[in-house]
């Protein structure tokens, strides 16, 4: 079955369901740097500017443009990333945090299906330092929904650890640090936020936490006729000694039912041998399955993205190469042939990889 059928089906199940549970009343590398772009631009390669005042107004709009990853929440509740287009900027990690406050700069290009977390009004000012970013809200912050409050966390942890000088944050309110969040009492420890604490953090099937370790995975979800890559964090057992192979376990398992969501690997899926780390290139020998119903060597661009994605969020790999049943003789979907290890995509939700 294809993905973009088991998205389909998927989402009429949970509609279902949550038709049925309502009427018995029951109810988430490489990261940029920190320095301004010295010039960007969008233009197709081999495609000729126009030499019309109109079109060369185009292209030195298009020059003052650089694309940022926002984390946003879309119409299921998660927190995701968009690649949205702002203006060029010294003062990149303030700006990538401003487009998360409601009514702000994001208003106007605000993707369908997703909304902000920071109350309208919130000021802000960052201070970079030694791998920290420390954010201080003005009193507005406070007043955010509580139920938003771990998205919170997320949305400015996630927008902010994209660029390659910020592995940590700290938040203040009017200079003040706060040890836990406002509403709820989330605690946020001394050490500072990192990607390390999750991301749309699942906890499906877990009996004993305390013999678990966290990993996240990136699901699918449709948008349209677009997908969109989730990262989900999800608790594994420490019996499974291998991070790699504990993310290809949590690829194939899927997402929990209850979701909008679903993985880009069919059940069928599974290594044939150990994963292979050298150079930060890990190598993966599957069995035909992650060809899915292709019988060309065609692995679709959903599971490879979901891999790739996947794995480059642990430490220690940039790249993943692909085999089946020991041949590297696999192609993508343009026919391209997989014969170097595909790095992680420059944005995770932008349509290019």
């Amino acid at each position: 079955m294809s993905i973009r059928a088991k998205i389909a089906l998927t989402t009429a199940a949970v509609m279902a369901t949550s038709i049925f549970l309502s009427g018995c009343g029951l109810f988430g590398k490489e990261k940029e740097s920190l320095d301004p772009p010295k010039e960007v631009s969008y233009l197709k390669e081999g495609e000729a500017l126009d030499a019309s005042p109109d079109a060369e107004t185009a292209a030195e709009e298009k020059k003052d443009v650089v694309m940022r990853d926002i984390y946003l929440i879309d119409k299921n509740g998660f927190v995701v990333a968009q690649s949205l287009p702002l203006p060029q900027t010294e003062s990149v990690a303030k700006q990538a945090l401003s487009y998360l406050v409601t009514d702000g700069p994001v208003a106007d290009i605000l993707p369908n299906g997703f909304r902000t977390v920071l109350p309208a009004g919130t000021e802000l000012d960052v201070d970079v330092h030694e791998g920290k970013a420390t954010v201080d809200f003005s009193e507005e912050f406070t007043t955010y929904d509580p139920k938003d409050e771990k998205r919170i966390l997320q949305a400015v942890t996630w927008t902010l650890t994209q660029f390659d000088s910020i592995d940590k944050v700290e938040l203040r309110v009017n200079g003040y640090p706060l040890t836990e969040m406002p509403a709820n009492g989330t605690p946020i420890s001394n050490e500072g936020l990192s990607r390390a604490d999750g991301i749309n953090t699942e906890f499906t099937n877990v009996a004993d936490i305390t013999n678990t370790r966290p990993v996240t995975v990136y699901y699918l979800t449709q948008i349209g006729e677009d997908f969109n890559y989730v990262p989900v964090t999800r608790r594994v057992s420490n019996t499974v000694k291998d991070d790699v192979v504990a993310v290809i376990n949590e690829l194939v398992e899927g997402p929990g039912m209850l979701t909008a969501l679903v993985t880009g690997l069919v059940d069928e899926v599974k290594l044939v041998e150990d994963p292979k780390i050298e150079d930060h290139v890990v190598t993966l020998n599957f069995n035909e399955a992650i060809l899915g119903n292709s019988e060309n060597k065609v692995i679709s661009d959903e599971t490879l993205r979901s891999l790739v994605l996947s794995l480059t969020e642990q430490t220690g790999i940039e790249s993943v190469k692909v085999m089946v049943n020991g041949s590297s003789e696999v192609v993508n979907e343009k026919g391209e042939a997989l014969t170097e290890p595909v790095t992680r995509p420059e944005k995770v939700n932008s349509g290019r990889f």
